[in-house]
C-alpha cells in the first residue's frame, strides 16, 4: 500500500479539504473531461448532495465549486483573483474556464443544494453537468470527495480506484503489523521505509516536503499575528494572537505554572485553524478541519523541546504520513464518513507517531504512540455549529495536539509493548464510524450544531 506524503499533506485553501478543496478539484477534473470531449458545451450545472449540501455554505462549497469550474485549483489559490472571478460570474451569469469557450452559468439557478438522501457512494457527493444550447444535458459526471481533498468519480469509487496503483515499492505495508515486521526485518525506521517507498514512486521529495513544512509554519505565524472576527456569522473572534502575546509576556516572570506548556501547544494549533476558518492557505494534515494538530506538534517540538533539530522535520512528516496512510486505507479520514474521530483523531495519531519518532522512539514505540492518540478520540462526532469549521473545530485541534504530545511521551516511557494494537484501534474507528448516526457526521444536524444558537 502506498500513499505519498505529498498526497497526505497537500497545500490548499480553507476552510475544508473535503468540502472546499475536494469540490474544487472535482470541478477541475470535469473541465479536463470537457476539453477532451468531441462536442462544444454551452452551459454548466452542478448539484451538491449529502454532507456537501447540508454544510456547503458554511464550508464554502458553493464558492469552491464555482471557482473550480472557472479553472481555479487549491494549490494555486489567490484570494484577490478568486473574488474577482466570483464577482464577474455573478454579474454576467457566464463562466470562462481555460481552454473552453464562455459558458452559461448562473450561480443562483445552476448550483443546486439537494438536501435529500446522500448519494449511494459517499456522504460527500456532487453531480456536474454540461448542457447544449437548448439547455439539454449532454454530459454528466458524479464525483465523491472522500476526505483530505481526495476525489473519485462514481466509476472509480465502484472499481476500487482508491486502492494503491503504480510501480512496486520496497516496503508495501498495508497494516501496522506489517509495518512493524518490515521495520524489524530491515532494521530501518518507519520514516526510512516511507522515504524508500517515495523514491521508488516519485524520486526525491525532500524539496516538496520542505515546502509543506514552510507552508505549515507560515500558517502558524500568520495566525499568531492576525486578530478580528472570523467570517460566517457566528461572531467567533480570533484568539491565537492574544493568547500568544500573553504567553510571551509571561516568559521569564517565574510565575508560569508547568501546565502552561499546554497553552503553547494549543495556541499553535488554534492559529492554524483560525487561518483555515478565514479561508487562508493551509496544508491538509490529513484534512483541513484537523490541519492544526501536526504543525502545532512540530512547532512545540522545535520551540520547546531541548535537542530538537529542523533537519528531522522530514522524518516527522514521513512517519506521520505512514500512519495517516494506514488510517485512510483501512478506515477513513473523512468527517462526513466517520465523524471527527477520523479527522482530529487521525491527525493526533499521526502527530504522536511523528513526535515519538524524532524523539528517538523505536518503531514499536511509534506504533504505540499512534494507538494511544487515536484510541482516546474514538467516538468523537463531527457537529460544526452552522456548518462552519470554527466551533468546536478550532479548540479541538489544540486539544488534539495536546493528546498527541501526551501519547508520544507515554509511549516513550514504555518499550512498545501494549494491549491494543494500532490495527485494532483503526478497525474500531471504522466500525464506530459506520454505526454513528448521520446527524453526527459533518451534517450539522445534531450535537453542538443544534444546541448552540446559530445567530
Amino acid at each position: 500500500m502506498f500513499l505519498s506524503v505529498l498526497d497526505m499533506f497537500k497545500v490548499g485553501v480553507g476552510p475544508s479539504s473535503s468540502h472546499t478543496m475536494g469540490p474544487m478539484v472535482a470541478a477541475g477534473r470535469f473541465l479536463e473531461t470537457l476539453r477532451a470531449a468531441p462536442f462544444t458545451p454551452h452551459g454548466l450545472k452542478a448539484s451538491l448532495h449529502g454532507s456537501l449540501a447540508h454544510t456547503g455554505v458554511g464550508h464554502a462549497t458553493d464558492r469552491a465549486t464555482i471557482l473550480g469550474l472557472a479553472g481555479v485549483l487549491p494549490d494555486a489559490y489567490d484570494h484577490a483573483r478568486a473574488e474577482a472571478l466570483l464577482d464577474g460570474i455573478r454579474d454576467t451569469h457566464t463562466i470562462t474556464p481555460p481552454g473552453l469557450p464562455t459558458l452559461a452559468f448562473n450561480p443562483r439557478e445552476d448550483l443546486r443544494f439537494d438536501f435529500g438522501p446522500a448519494l449511494d457512494g459517499h456522504a460527500n457527493g456532487m453531480i456536474l453537468h454540461a448542457t447544449d444550447a437548448q439547455g439539454d444535458i449532454i454530459l454528466t459526471e458524479t464525483y465523491y470527495s472522500i476526505g483530505g481533498g481526495f476525489v473519485l468519480t462514481a466509476d472509480e469509487l465502484a472499481s476500487g480506484a482508491d486502492t494503491d496503483e503504480g510501480a512496486p515499492v520496497p516496503y508495501p505495508f498495508k497494516s501496522a503489523a506489517e509495518m512493524l515486521q518490515m521495520a524489524e526485518t530491515s532494521g530501518l525506521s518507519i520514516a526510512d521505509m516511507k522515504r524508500a517507498n517515495e523514491r521508488a514512486r516519485r524520486g526525491d521529495v525532500t524539496p516538496d516536503v520542505s515546502r509543506v513544512w514552510q507552508v505549515m509554519n507560515d500558517c502558524i505565524d500568520r495566525g499568531l499575528t492576525h486578530d478580528g472576527t472570523l467570517p460566517g456569522g457566528l461572531g467567533v473572534r480570533r484568539r491565537a494572537k492574544g493568547i500568544h502575546e500573553a504567553l510571551l509576556a509571561e516568559r521569564g516572570m517565574n510565575l508560569t505554572a508547568p501546565h502552561t506548556i499546554n497553552d503553547w501547544i494549543s495556541v499553535y494549533a488554534m492559529a492554524v485553524n483560525e487561518e483555515n476558518a478565514a479561508g487562508g492557505q493551509i496544508v491538509t494534515a490529513p484534512t483541513n478541519g484537523a490541519a492544526g494538530v501536526v504543525p502545532a506538534t512540530i512547532r512545540y517540538w522545535l520551540d520547546h523541546v531541548p535537542g530538537a533539530a529542523p533537519s528531522k522535520i522530514e522524518d516527522f512528516l514521513m512517519t506521520a504520513a505512514a500512519i495517516g496512510g494506514l488510517v485512510k486505507f483501512n478506515a477513513s479520514i473523512s468527517g462526513a464518513e466517520a465523524g471527527c474521530q477520523a479527522e482530529v483523531g487521525s491527525a493526533a495519531a499521526m502527530a504522536a507517531a511523528g513526535l515519538c519518532a524524532v524523539m528517538g522512539g523505536t518503531p514499536a514505540q511509534v506504533e504505540n504512540a499512534a494507538e494511544i492518540a487515536l484510541e482516546h478520540h474514538l467516538g468523537m462526532t463531527c457537529d460544526p455549529v452552522k456548518g462552519l469549521v470554527q466551533v468546536p473545530c478550532i479548540e479541538r485541534n489544540g486539544l488534539g495536539a495536546i493528546k498527541a504530545v501526551s501519547a508520544a511521551s507515554l509511549a516513550l516511557r514504555g518499550d512498545g509493548t501494549h494491549l491494543v494494537p494500532l490495527d485494532a484501534c483503526i478497525e474500531t474507528m471504522r466500525q464506530t464510524g459506520a454505526d454513528m448516526s448521520e446527524k453526527y457526521k459533518e451534517t450539522s444536524l445534531g450535537g453542538l450544531a443544534v444546541n448552540i444558537p446559530n445567530c
